[in-house]
């Protein structure tokens, strides 16, 4: 019989809670019939749920050892196991149609993991999972709040986040040294943002560089020293008291002074 043993070089802590994983199966209830891949599915404590619960399941997996036991246990999914990265996944070439994300993301590459949905965000309906509190608090982050930031703004602008609920240390093996939370990323009726986008990203990243310093400051990697934009009284304000839409405002204020964008 194939063992699995946790790696730390892959961030793997295993869930044995059996509760914990059903309940996280259900935040796709919605999406009933609709392809769903499982990110890092080790030995398919929430797979067998999303199994069980009817969902068209492929799964992606970067442990050899864990895809052997996946084979050997989870006979259904022949021919739906894909031994890979999937931050190097092609997402394209895999799904022409909507499918949802879901898994217990391993807490080292979860901000990548989400990035990578964002990329794919017209294919993508729904997103949900477990991560380190900490980034769950993070992503669902109000402006004002001291865990806003950049995560926050650019999965905001495109989905509505919903942090459900949170996950002690003990259901683990091992046990993380942190608490974990369950989130769910749902897509809005946002197809596009009223500014450049690509510049968007920029400013909301080089403002949250320096997320202490006013935007008069915190931007002059883009702006330069006396750039006649920043007496605008928004530049008083810090990176963390705007909202999506003030981002979005900000953006098209500073596009007439930014170089052509790479």
């Amino acid at each position: 019989m194939t063992i699995v043993k946790p790696k730390k070089s892959l961030g793997q802590h295993f869930l044995k809670d059996l509760n914990v994983a059903e309940r996280i199966a259900q935040t796709l209830d919605a999406y009933q019939g609709m392809p769903i891949l499982e990110i890092g599915p080790g030995m398919g404590v929430l797979t067998r749920f999303l199994l069980d619960f009817g969902h068209d399941l492929k799964v992606v997996e970067l442990d050899r050892e864990s895809v052997a036991y996946l084979e050997e246990h989870y006979p259904s999914l022949a021919g739906k196991i894909i031994s890979a990265d999937f931050l190097t996944l092609d997402l394209s070439k895999l799904y022409q149609e909507p499918f949802c994300v879901i898994g217990n993301y391993p807490y080292n590459i979860s901000s990548q993991i989400f990035f990578k949905v964002l990329e794919h965000k017209n294919l993508i309906p729904c997103c949900s999972g477990m991560i380190q509190k900490e980034v769950a608090m993070r992503i669902a982050s109000k402006p004002g709040k001291k865990a806003y930031g950049i995560l926050s703004v650019l999965l905001q602008a495109y989905y509505d986040i919903e942090y459900l609920f949170t996950v002690d240390e003990h259901v683990f093996d091992p046990p993380p040294k942190v608490k974990s939370a369950v989130i769910r990323l749902t897509r809005n009726k946002t197809t596009s943002l009223d500014c450049n986008e690509i510049l968007f990203k920029r400013v909301v990243k080089t403002g949250f560089n320096q997320r202490r310093k006013t935007l008069r400051n915190s931007l002059k990697p883009l702006l330069g020293n006396d750039c006649p934009v920043t007496t605008d009284p928004i530049f008083s304000l810090r990176p963390e008291q705007l909202s999506v839409e003030q981002f979005v405002t900000l953006t098209n204020m500073v596009s007439p002074y930014v170089g052509e964008l790479g």
